[in-house]
């Protein structure tokens, strides 16, 4: 029986990374299919609101990043700030300024800064991308994937509306972005590895008109409540009067003991606040802070993404964003392949390559986590009175890496190259070898040096030293666009080496020429997803 629709990818959910994954797709002119229960986007819960450097370079990619920015509230000028205080209209502790990669506009070290942006927003942005006529994205709205047929070459989805009605998808490939609860990761027989823990915090959202006159602190992206009383965040949603907060446990509070029911959510916010103005409760949504990674993120035809493949602690802001760089990760490599132009191997190096990565990124939220607001409160030694030097100095050394972490976001590799770019996560030094994140540079004509990149393959350097590169990929058909313009200073940036740069601007090869046969492995490694390293 034929289904009753058919694509090259159906992407099951979506949320901010099944709709990047589509995104990617399009970027190489592979349709796809996207399901999603939610046939419009609620701006009820805003869940992520960190969208990091990497992952606006990313959206730079598409076309997206100034739509991003151009509807975000809170301009990536208004505040870098995180500011530890006892109550939000209380006495302030300490602060953090150039935070979560917002001071980065401008300066060599990456294409776009960090942007504060509430995950509705940049689901939202992405749909109507989608929704354009040019785009390869068909949007299944109100319906759910219930059942997986794996026919070898091809899997058959059984959709379902919200009244029970079926129909069915044939795909070449699916891809579950469903979240913690992934039909796709079922089907898989795959499972979580890790921990969660029982306590739940609980998210707020609420309008308060006269907020922002009361804070004494000035701008800030985060209120770290440290009132020993009221642990939690506070943050601005929009300049109109909404917010956001998390009221989290305190550490002398039963770990078993699973609050689930219903919060004063009013009384809750108030605390945080320290003093009771008029507000109005939007939405809460408890959640746990989870540290889980399936134990393959990829069957046969069926893979996962995103929380479908890892859940973490919000804490760093680094969920979501990782979700993000699988969705692109896995996005050309689908297209590659459904292309033509690259074998179904590559397919292998998409958990090879983002597993280790996301286990990097997990442990780093769980270890940001350790010192969350109410055990940071408690280190901090801090008392309902006030604040010390001693306290502000504990607070410094135990978020700095949590708010300043280019070297972790920017420095995301996939062989140990990687871990020379940085010592702790927090600085971050780029480095020009294979698996690392093409080095950043402003061109001498004011365009950022990944605005010259090819869609796909893209090889940085002199034509008549890349040669053996462009012969090879012309015999075969294999997408190269070459970068050879002495003016923009390339050759200097890189020491005069050749640089072939993948579709997701993570370097597959870098060295001096090569004679044909040498240039030939090199190219079909890299299609593979093998690594070469420097001669």
């Amino acid at each position: 029986m034929s289904a009753d629709l058919r694509t090259g990818v159906l992407v099951v959910g979506g949320g901010p990374v099944g709709l990047a994954t589509a995104m990617e797709l399009d970027h190489h002119g592979v349709a796809s299919v996207v399901v999603e229960p939610r046939e419009h986007v609620s701006y009820l819960r805003p869940r992520a609101k960190t969208t990091s450097a990497r992952t606006m370079e990313l959206f730079r990619r598409w076309g997206l990043a100034d739509t991003v920015r151009q509807r975000a509230p809170l301009h990536v000028e208004w505040s870098k700030d995180i500011v530890f205080c006892m109550s939000v209209t209380g006495r302030e502790v300490t602060r953090l300024t150039g935070t979560l990669g917002l001071a980065l506009a401008g300066t060599d070290v990456a294409a776009e800064p960090g942007q504060q942006v509430a995950q509705p927003i940049v689901e939202q942005a992405m749909r109507d991308a989608l929704g354009r006529p040019e785009s390869h994205a068909t949007l299944l709205l109100g319906r759910r994937a219930v059942a997986f047929d794996d026919r070898g070459s091809t899997v058959v989805v059984t959709l379902e509306d919200a009244d029970g009605a079926t129909s069915t998808v044939e795909a070449d490939y699916v891809v579950g972005a469903d979240g913690p609860r992934s039909a796709v990761r079922t089907a898989m027989g795959a499972v979580y590895e890790g921990s969660s823990l029982p306590r739940p915090n609980v998210s707020i959202t609420f309008e308060c008109a006269e907020l922002g006159d009361l804070i004494p602190h000035g701008n800030a992206v985060q209120y770290w409540v440290l009132d020993p009383a009221a642990p939690g965040l506070v943050g601005r949603l929009d300049l109109d009067g909404t917010w956001w907060a998390i009221a989290t446990v305190r550490p002398d509070e039963d770990e078993d003991d699973d609050r689930t029911g219903e919060v004063d959510a009013t009384a809750l916010v108030h605390r945080l606040l320290g003093r009771e103005l008029p507000i109005k409760v939007i939405a809460t949504d408890p959640w746990w802070a989870r540290t889980l990674i399936a134990d393959r993120f990829r069957r046969g035809r069926l893979f996962v993404a995103g929380d479908a493949a890892h859940q973490n602690p919000p804490w760093g802001g680094h969920g979501y964003n990782t979700g993000i760089g699988d969705a692109v990760n896995l996005g050309w490599k689908l297209a590659a392949v459904i292309n033509g132009w690259a074998p179904e191997a590559l397919l292998d190096s998409y958990e090879a390559e983002r597993r280790p990565v996301a286990q990097r990124f997990v442990a780093a939220a769980a270890e940001n986590g350790r010192s969350g607001p109410a055990v940071l409160t408690a280190a901090a030694g801090l008392t309902s009175g006030g604040a010390t030097e001693e306290a502000a100095a504990v607070i410094q050394a135990a978020k700095r890496t949590e708010f300043h972490s280019d070297g972790l976001v920017l420095g995301v590799g996939y062989t140990e190259y990687a871990d020379v770019q940085t010592t702790n996560g927090s600085d971050y030094l780029p480095v020009a070898a294979p698996g690392n994140r093409l080095p950043h540079t402003w061109l001498p004509d004011g365009q950022s040096l990944f605005d010259r990149l090819g869609p796909e393959l893209t090889i940085i350097g002199p034509a008549w030293h890349a040669a053996a590169f462009i012969r090879h990929a012309e015999r075969h058909g294999i997408p190269l666009a070459v970068l050879d313009d002495p003016s923009l200073g390339l050759d200097a940036f890189f020491s005069g080496r050749l640089v072939l740069v993948r579709p997701d601007q993570h370097i597959a090869w870098i060295g001096r020429p090569v004679p044909d046969a040498e240039a030939e492995r090199i190219v079909d490694e890299a299609i593979r997803g093998e690594w070469r390293h420097q001669p």
